[in-house]
This record gives C-alpha cells, structure tokens and sequence, in this order.
C-alpha cells in the first residue's frame, strides 16, 4: 500500500487534537488495510464495512476519506441500509 501523510488537525486546533493526530499513525494503517481487504470482497457501505472488521463507523468513515484521497477507493454511485436503518453511500475499490 502507498503510504501518504494525512493532515488529520489544524493549526488552530487545541493540543490535544495535536495529541490525538499523532496517536493516530500507530492503528491507521492497520485499519485501512482492514478496510481493503474488507472491499476485496465486494462493494460496502461505511456501516457494513465495520461490522465486517469490527471497528467503530466513525473509524471507518475517517480511514475512507484517506483512502479516497489516495485513489484507493471510490463511491460507487448506489446507497445501502445503515445499521440505522437509513441510507448511506457504498464504496468500492479502485481497480488500476
């Protein structure tokens, strides 16, 4: 996988927002390869993707956006069933 530098706070943010970006490098991989093999199976939503590999929809929908902007995933254009029960936006993976 790439590796890329996302900048996850800003200038005025409070310290430990600091804190918290920098406590991020240690799992953040972890979890975006998670969330690739996870769509290796087939296109997901955030909701199914974390209930798949057992982590938090926030989590999920954070490592998304990074892996967007890497050209490692796409929105496919179609919504699924969140565990809510409303509709969200389904991803898929960027085949070169």
């Amino acid at each position: 996988m790439m590796s890329f530098e996302h900048i996850r706070v800003r200038a005025s943010d409070p310290i430990t927002s600091f804190l918290a970006a920098d406590s991020v490098h240690t799992f953040a991989s972890q979890h975006s390869a998670a969330i690739l093999q996870c769509l290796a199976l087939g296109p997901a939503g955030k909701d199914g993707i974390a209930a798949h590999i057992g982590l938090d929809g926030h989590q999920i929908g954070k490592r998304l956006t990074e892996l967007e902007r890497e050209g490692l995933v796409m929105l496919t254009g179609a919504k699924v069933q969140s565990k809510s029960g409303r509709l969200e936006r389904e991803w898929r993976l960027v085949i070169p």
